[in-house]
C-alpha cells in the first residue's frame, strides 16, 4: 500500500482559510496513474468525501459542501496534494484524511454517489481541523 502522510491541519476562526498537504511515499510510482480523494469525519460521524482529483488529466470533482470554498490540486512531480480550503466554517472541523487508489478516479459514480471511501485503498493518518 502506499504511504500517505497528511499535514497543515489547525486551529482558525470562521472565514479563516487553511491548505492542507498530503504526501505519498516513493512507492507510488512517479508516472503511474492514480485518483486523489479528500475526506473527513467529525465526532460521532461518518466519514465524507470532500473533493477527489485524477492525477491523469488533473481533473477534480468537490461535494456540495466543498465547492466554490475548496480547491484540490497536485505536484506530481513531488507527489504531493493540496486541498486549499476557504471561508472555513464550524461545520468544517473534523479529521481531514487523504486517499488513493490506482487508477483513474471513477467520475461518474461520484458524481452519481459521492465520493465513496470504498474506492479507495490507502489511506493517511489525518490531520485535525479546527473552525472556531
Amino acid at each position: 500500500h502506499v504511504q500517505l502522510v497528511e499535514s497543515g491541519g489547525g486551529s482558525v476562526q470562521t472565514g479563516g482559510s487553511l491548505r492542507l498537504s498530503c504526501v505519498a511515499s516513493e512507492y507510488i510510482g512517479i508516472g503511474s496513474r492514480y485518483c486523489i480523494g479528500w475526506f473527513r469525519q467529525a465526532p460521532g460521524q461518518e466519514r465524507e468525501g470532500v473533493a477527489a482529483i485524477y492525477n491523469g488529466d488533473g481533473s477534480a470533482i468537490y461535494t456540495d459542501s466543498a465547492k466554490g470554498r475548496f480547491a484540490i490540486s497536485q505536484d506530481n512531480a513531488r507527489l504531493m496534494w493540496y486541498l486549499q480550503m476557504n471561508d472555513l466554517k464550524p461545520e468544517d472541523s473534523a479529521m481531514y484524511y487523504c486517499a488513493s487508489v490506482l487508477g483513474a478516479c471513477p467520475m461518474t459514480v461520484f458524481q452519481a454517489l459521492g465520493i465513496k471511501q470504498g474506492v479507495f485503498g490507502s489511506w493517511g493518518q489525518g490531520t485535525q481541523v479546527t473552525v472556531s
